[in-house]
């Protein structure tokens, strides 16, 4: 399966409740995950997109992979303070979401994410 496009709605359903994020981080998901803040016309994004979709087949059943379109879900931009794009936010099963800028090779974001979310 490749990534899943979020919307604020699939956010608040797989993610966690945005209107309890005041009180502090409170991950809903079933499996860690991963979240692609990305843009359609951005060069780094593009190149990022298909690694992004072999690495969320690979890891079926062991990590949750979505994408957002910052253009499209301004709501969810703003919450995580995306300021630069690709973002990509590791969420593990407790604690607190990484936030990483920057395209990955795929060798360096599988390594990302066995150190922050499979550990």
């Amino acid at each position: 399966m490749s990534a899943i496009h979020l919307t604020k709605g699939g956010f608040e359903r797989r993610i966690a409740k945005i209107d309890k994020l005041a009180e502090g981080w409170h991950f809903i998901g079933e499996r860690p995950a991963l979240i692609d803040f990305f843009a359609p016309w951005c060069g780094p994004c593009q190149r990022l997109s298909p690694i992004i979709d072999e690495v969320a087949k690979e890891l079926e059943g062991k990590v949750d992979i979505y994408k957002v379109n910052v253009d499209e879900e301004q709501e969810l931009s703003d919450l995580f303070q995306i300021r630069s794009i690709p973002t990509l936010l590791f969420i593990p099963m407790q604690g607190e979401p990484l936030r990483t800028m920057g395209a990955f090779s795929k060798a360096q974001l599988l390594e990302t994410i066995d150190e922050q979310l499979l550990r």
